[in-house]
């Protein structure tokens, strides 16, 4: 069985209970990169793709087919991304050892221009989740989220479709029936 983590802190993640069923977070794996007892917590939803490329949305930018994923309801007009790029990108925040969150968006353009920058070390999100203060935690008491360890590979996975399922499956035999469960049992 993975681990599970009794507490909510930046770079772990929360996984969506199978019984979740807000149209945000549904078979979602989140990203904490903020969690502060007085201020809230902020994190990013690695598994739901757009069916866009970041060149649709920011025309500042350099062409590329870097895609875009839809970090959470808090902020839709804004840009956010992780990165494995460290230092590269001054101001960046490193969530664990290895990656990164945001940073200066000119340095990051200028990368992408020289193309110093691969598909598997950046990932683009709008939006991002949040909760207020104790309200994690309040969601947390009701079983809504699981809190697990995740690394680089599996945050930066180029399957983001399956991050959720792999998930629950690696839970063990409480959850792994749910991996394979429909979302809407109606339509099975």
């Amino acid at each position: 069985m993975k681990n599970r983590e009794p507490k909510p802190v930046r770079g772990k993640l929360l996984v969506s209970e199978p019984s979740l069923s807000d149209y945000y977070f549904n078979r979602s794996v989140v990203l904490l990169v903020e969690h502060n007892q007085k201020e809230g917590t902020i994190g990013l939803i690695l598994n739901k793709p757009l069916n866009l490329r970041i060149m649709d949305v920011v025309k500042e930018l350099p062409d590329n087919k870097f895609p875009l994923f839809f970090g959470g309801p808090v902020h839709p007009d804004r840009l956010f991304y992780l990165h494995t790029l460290g230092e590269r990108i001054e101001g960046s925040v490193e969530i664990i050892n290895g990656l990164y969150w945001g940073g200066d968006i000119n340095a990051m353009k200028k990368l992408m221009d020289l193309n110093l920058v691969k598909c598997d070390e950046i990932r683009f999100f709008i939006g991002y989740s949040g909760w207020e203060p104790n309200q994690l935690d309040r969601e947390m008491k009701e079983n809504s989220w699981i809190v697990t360890q995740g690394d680089i590979p599996m945050i930066m996975s180029c399957d983001p479709d399956k991050l959720w399922r792999n998930i629950i499956k690696e839970m063990g035999s409480d959850y792994a029936i749910w991996a394979n469960f429909p979302s809407d049992p109606v339509m099975n």
